[in-house]
């Protein structure tokens, strides 16, 4: 039952590219969007951002996010968003890299700094499936 959720899951993180993406430090909540590739090997988003920035300022200090992709329409019956909870941190991996820059080619001219959001738990709504209808997926812990 995992792996078919997480196969519907990345079927549907595949078609987007776009995160809001949650932060928070000294209580203070921060939101921001920002491009993503979705890396299924480590279950994962690559997403660059500037160390100026202030939801990596927040990070930093504090490095638990939430982030949602979301299907923007107004037909009820076609509502489809995925909500994540995971921490976030600093990759020096070239595998990254490439995934990342075969997703956004024209981001090598900028040398981005990037990040991976490792995802924790994710929960799809999907209203094609039946209206309110969600699956959920969490990372399995070693123990």
């Amino acid at each position: 039952m995992q792996t078919d959720t997480l196969a519907t899951m990345t079927a549907f993180l595949e078609r987007h590219h776009l995160l809001s993406l949650a932060t928070v430090h000294d209580n203070r909540p921060y939101s921001c969007s920002v491009f993503y590739a979705f890396d299924i090997q480590q279950i994962c988003f690559i997403v660059a951002s500037d160390r100026q920035t202030q939801h990596i300022d927040n990070v930093l200090h504090n490095n638990n996010v939430a982030a949602v992709v979301a299907l923007e329409t107004h037909e009820v019956g076609s509502i489809q968003g995925i909500q994540i909870q995971g921490t976030m941190r600093l990759t020096r991996q070239k595998y990254d890299r490439k995934r990342y820059l075969q997703r956004f080619p024209y981001a090598a001219l900028m040398r981005p700094t990037l990040w991976c959001i490792d995802i924790e738990q994710m929960k799809l709504t999907d209203n094609r499936l039946g209206f309110g209808s969600k699956l959920l997926w969490q990372r399995e812990t070693v123990v």
